[in-house]
């Protein structure tokens, strides 16, 4: 909430930090080259993220004539290392000269590619400094954390007993009968102290902190590459908040199926419930979010068909629909055996565990051994330019061969994440049939925490304790699967994919960040969780209405400087704030939208 009050603030803040414009838009650079050889030169390139990318060309420069070099300059991207190569066009294949670089925004770099001793020499020198394109988010977090103390220390101030004190002198002398709300964090703290409520904070707030996070990079994460999903393999911030909410699908479900079979519900009732909620996601999903006012009319020729609340939907869906027939409505009685104790959150719903082998047994099957045509077997890559350029046409392989086969071509996603870096012309979906099935076991592993916060809630230690135990297990696995790589092991990190070692690193952070929010929040109760609680308790609605008014006023307006990250940055945070500071005021109405 104080995050929000504060954008006034950091867009006055940016007003003055707001960079001399010149002719370059964020992160981009000028490369000039100078070619002193008495030979015609090309240049080629490749980004240090394309995995075995063929160089593409950059530019190409005559002769230098009567001492006089020929020269010729192009704008560059600085998000990543580039590497180039200087060939001479007299047929030899070896570069005459190479470097690599990563380049920095609104430099002007210059290369003079001269003979020297029988070889060729290429010199760098920068005609004109770069500008620190880390600067905007810098001034953002210094402001933003000026607003959060500010925030706490009136929140503190509010709680001393002088200032009570004087709030009622001041209430009798001026004889005025306002109503003075009790303070938030109080409210909260008698709360999670009064037993019927039992409400675990931390799960809302890492909720409502994976949301916050999807908001903001979905609204463009100030222009900067690394709140944008990974072109391919690897991982960057926007590929973590998805997961996550995966992940807290799983926890939520054990939680809840729990209190509602205590209460008597029947599971009968429990299947209506959940394919009724299930069916209302895919709605939401199919009808509304794939669409906005700028792609007109609805048209089932064009319609994309999956989706983030469709494969939400469906993981929930077969997730709850087979922990609707093992869970257990009293899980005290398995607390008092110690026999197997170690492991009793994993022997009780040994039937879950064969489902779940079986689902990614069948994922995996389908990934390596289903052939594909054109394509070699067990492909994961991007196709495009990548693997030197051998297969264009397999961007995904298995994966986006079934989607392909079972919406057609024009029913899935058309602009992948791989579509600029890999020159990719085949549709690739996202969140696609193959890569839901490794969402349900991602759903699975936090079904698997809300499994050991229910059994050992009487020991938080031994919760905090299983949670390490798994984080570890699971970041094992993914190093062996990885080779600790981004591109050389033998199962990748690959959110296009949904990859088995994507899932296994982000189970091994979810466990890791939930177990520290459950720490502080319900075991130690430093923190309420504000402001994430907010926006975690109304999760549907500030989902929903992100992405339906993204476009509008005052989410999105014209920028007029693209030479920062400055107005970016501080439209992306005051639209991001605007939702936080909406969920804040219905929270205060005890407004929550479920379904």
């Amino acid at each position: 909430m104080g995050m929000s009050a504060g954008v006034v603030v950091l867009l006055g803040v940016f007003a003055l930090c707001h960079a001399e414009a010149n002719e370059l838009n964020y992160d981009e650079a000028l490369l000039t080259v100078n070619n002193y050889l008495l030979h015609p030169i090309t240049l080629l390139y490749m980004s240090d993220y394309c995995y075995k990318c063929l160089l593409q060309p950059l530019m190409s420069l005559p002769a230098a004539q009567s001492l006089q070099p020929a020269n010729h300059t192009v704008t560059i991207t600085t998000q990543f290392a580039l590497t180039f190569h200087v060939f001479k066009e007299d047929g030899n294949e070896e570069p005459v000269c190479s470097w690599e670089q990563l380049y920095e925004e609104h430099g002007h770099y210059i290369i003079s590619v001269q003979p020297s001793n029988g070889t060729v020499q290429c010199y760098n020198l920068v005609r004109r400094s770069p500008s620190n394109s880390l600067m905007p988010l810098l001034v953002a977090l210094v402001c933003l954390l000026c607003i959060w103390a500010l925030y706490y220390l009136t929140t503190y101030i509010f709680r001393l007993a002088c200032t009570h004190k004087f709030l009622e002198e001041l209430k009798k002398k001026t004889c005025c009968d306002f109503h003075n709300e009790p303070d938030e964090s109080v409210v909260q703290s008698q709360s999670a102290d009064t037993p019927k409520h039992r409400r675990l904070l931390s799960l809302d707030t890492f909720r409502g902190f994976s949301l916050t996070i999807m908001v903001f990079v979905n609204y463009g994460g100030g222009g900067y590459w690394f709140f944008q999903h990974a072109p391919w393999n690897g991982l960057t911030v926007a590929d973590l908040v998805m997961p996550w909410f995966v992940f807290i699908i799983g926890t939520s479900v054990a939680l809840a199926f729990s209190s509602m079979l205590k209460k008597g519900i029947y599971r009968s009732q429990l299947v209506r419930k959940l394919t009724w909620r299930t069916c209302v996601l895919m709605a939401i999903g199919v009808f509304f979010l794939n669409f906005g006012p700028a792609d007109g009319p609805l048209s089932w020729h064009w319609a994309r068909i999956p989706g983030v609340l469709q494969r939400l939907g469906f993981t929930y869906f077969v997730l709850a629909f087979m922990h609707t027939f093992f869970s257990k409505p009293n899980l005290e009685e398995a607390e008092s055996h110690q026999r197997s104790a170690a492991v009793r959150d994993i022997v009780m719903y040994w039937p879950e565990w064969i489902i779940i082998a079986a689902l990614e047994t069948l994922s995996l099957c389908l990934t390596f051994l289903l052939p594909v045509p054109g394509c070699p077997t067990g492909y994961l890559g991007p196709g495009g330019i990548g693997d030197f350029g051998l297969y264009p046409n397999c961007t995904g392989g298995a994966a986006g061969y079934i989607d392909k086969w079972l919406f057609g071509q024009n029913h899935i996603y058309n602009h992948p994440t791989c579509k600029e870096l890999y020159k990719t012309t085949q549709p690739f979906d996202p969140e696609g049939i193959l890569g839901t099935i490794n969402s349900v076991v991602m759903a699975f592993f936090g079904l698997q925490a809300g499994k050991i916060i229910l059994i050992y809630r009487k020991s938080p230690h031994k919760i905090l304790c299983r949670f390490f135990i798994w984080s570890i297990l699971l970041g094992i696995t993914s190093a062996i699967l990885t080779k600790c790589t981004r591109d050389e092991g033998f199962i990748p990190i690959n959110k296009n994919l949904w990859s088995l070692s994507f899932i296994t690193t982000l189970s091994c952070f979810s466990f890791l960040l939930l177990g520290l929010m459950f720490y502080v929040i319900d075991v130690r109760r430093w923190w309420g969780g504000q402001p994430f609680i907010y926006p975690g308790m109304n999760s549907i609605f500030v989902y929903v209405g992100h992405s339906l008014l993204a476009s509008y006023f005052p989410f999105n307006w014209e920028v007029k400087n693209w030479t920062s990250h400055y107005e970016f940055l501080a439209q992306d945070l005051l639209g991001t704030s605007i939702w936080v500071f909406v969920s804040y005021l219905l929270y205060r109405k005890k407004f929550f939208l479920k379904i």
